[in-house]
C-alpha cells in the first residue's frame, strides 16, 4: 500500500495529480491512498487511481481528537511506501504518525521535515516547476514516465455547469476571469480588469464570466455590472469539480496567480496568467499554449506577500493582458 501526503493547498494538490499517475503505472496492483486537508479535498473526491481519500484538518490545537484518531487509522493501515510531497513540518507529522515502513522525501525539504525519513532523495532544484519535482519524487521510488495527466473524477459537474450557465445566460463564447487570489500582492487593479474585459466582450463579442469563491460573491457582483454586456459571476456557485469544468468550456481563462488558475491550466483551456512577486517557471500553468503576462523587474520574484509599492502588478497594463489573449486566439484560428 502507498501513501501519498499532500495536504494542502488546492494549486499544490493539482500540481501533484500526475505524480499518483506515474506511481499507478509503476505499481499497478497497488492500492493507493491520499492524505489530504479538507479546504483542497473536493479536488480528489471520486478520483478513479485513489483507493482511500483521508481527509484531515488543518491544525493539531483545534481538531486534536479527530487528527489522533486520523493517525491511529494511517498507523493500521500498515502502508508500505509513504511519499512526502509537501515537505514541510505539518507533512512530516503526518509521514513520522504513519510508522509507514519507507517514508521517502527530499533531503532538502522544509522546516525539518527530511528528519522523518528514512530515505531522502537527493535536494531537488528549487528553481524546478512542482510539477516536475513531484514527478521525479515518485519516479525516484518507482513511478513509470508517461503523458503528464491532471484526471479528475469529476462525475456530473460538466452538466452541472452546463444548466448553471444556460440559468445564468450564458450562450455563446465565453472566458473565465479570476481577479481574486490569497496574497494581496498577486492582485491587479479592478478597473484594469473592467476595462479588459469590456474590450472582449465589445470587440470580441464574448461573454465575461467571473469565478471565485463565496467570500468574493459581493465584489465581484459589483464587477460584473460595471463589465455588462451580460457578464456572469459564478463566485461562490461552483465547487472545484464545478470549476474544473467551467475552465474546459471556456475560449480561454484570464486569472492571476493563483489555485484557480491551476485548475484551468489542468483542465487543458489556454490560460493568461498575471504575475508579479512569484515565479511562473515555478508555479506557472503547466503546459503547452499559456501565455505569462509578467515584467520581470530586478525585484521581481521576491516572494512577499505584503509590499508598499508593488509594481511588479502595477506596471501590467491593459494592453499587456489584451495582447497575450490576442496571440491565444490568433493561434486557435490559424
Amino acid at each position: 500500500m502507498i501513501l501519498i501526503v499532500k495536504l494542502s493547498s488546492i494549486g499544490d494538490v493539482v500540481h501533484t495529480l500526475p505524480a499518483l499517475e506515474s506511481l499507478h503505472r509503476g505499481f499497478k496492483k497497488a492500492k493507493i491512498d491520499w492524505l489530504v486537508e479538507e479546504a483542497a479535498s473536493s479536488v480528489l473526491k471520486g478520483h478513479p487511481l485513489i483507493n482511500e481519500l483521508i481527509v484531515v484538518k488543518r491544525g493539531w490545537g483545534k481538531n486534536f481528537s479527530e487528527n489522533l484518531k486520523a493517525a491511529k487509522a494511517l498507523k493500521a493501515r500498515q502502508y508500505d511506501l509513504v511519499l512526502d510531497f509537501q515537505g514541510l513540518l505539518k507533512s512530516g507529522i503526518w509521514v513520522l504518525l504513519s510508522k509507514g515502513r519507507r517514508r521517502v522525501g527530499f533531503s532538502n525539504a522544509r522546516e525539518l521535515s527530511h528528519l522523518v525519513y528514512n530515505e531522502k532523495l537527493p535536494a531537488y532544484d528549487v528553481e524546478q516547476h512542482a510539477v516536475d519535482r513531484y514527478l521525479t519524487l515518485a519516479e525516484k521510488v518507482g513511478g513509470q514516465k508517461g503523458d503528464v495527466v491532471f484526471r479528475l473524477g469529476i462525475g456530473k459537474a460538466a452538466e452541472s455547469i452546463k444548466k448553471k450557465l444556460k440559468a445564468k445566460g450564458v450562450s455563446g463564447p465565453f472566458f473565465v476571469m479570476v481577479t481574486r487570489g490569497r496574497w494581496a500582492t498577486k492582485l491587479w487593479r479592478d478597473d484594469r480588469f473592467i476595462a479588459l474585459a469590456k474590450k472582449l466582450t465589445e470587440g470580441k463579442k464574448l461573454q465575461a464570466v467571473l469565478a471565485g469563491s463565496p467570500s468574493d460573491k459581493e465584489e465581484l457582483d459589483r464587477m460584473a455590472a460595471s463589465i455588462g454586456k451580460g457578464s456572469v459571476n459564478m463566485a461562490g456557485d461552483t465547487d472545484l469539480k464545478e470549476l474544473f469544468a467551467l475552465f474546459s468550456l471556456a475560449a480561454f481563462a484570464v486569472t492571476v496567480d493563483s489555485g484557480p488558475m491551476h485548475i484551468a491550466a489542468a483542465s487543458g483551456t489556454r490560460t493568461v496568467a498575471l504575475f508579479g512577486p512569484t515565479a511562473p517557471w515555478r508555479t506557472g500553468p503547466y503546459g503547452k499554449g499559456h501565455v505569462i503576462v509578467r515584467k520581470g523587474l530586478p525585484c521581481s520574484p521576491c516572494f512577499k506577500r505584503v509590499c508598499a509599492s508593488p509594481k511588479c502588478m502595477e506596471e501590467i497594463t491593459v494592453e499587456d493582458v489584451m495582447d497575450g489573449i490576442e496571440k491565444i486566439l490568433a493561434e486557435r484560428n490559424s
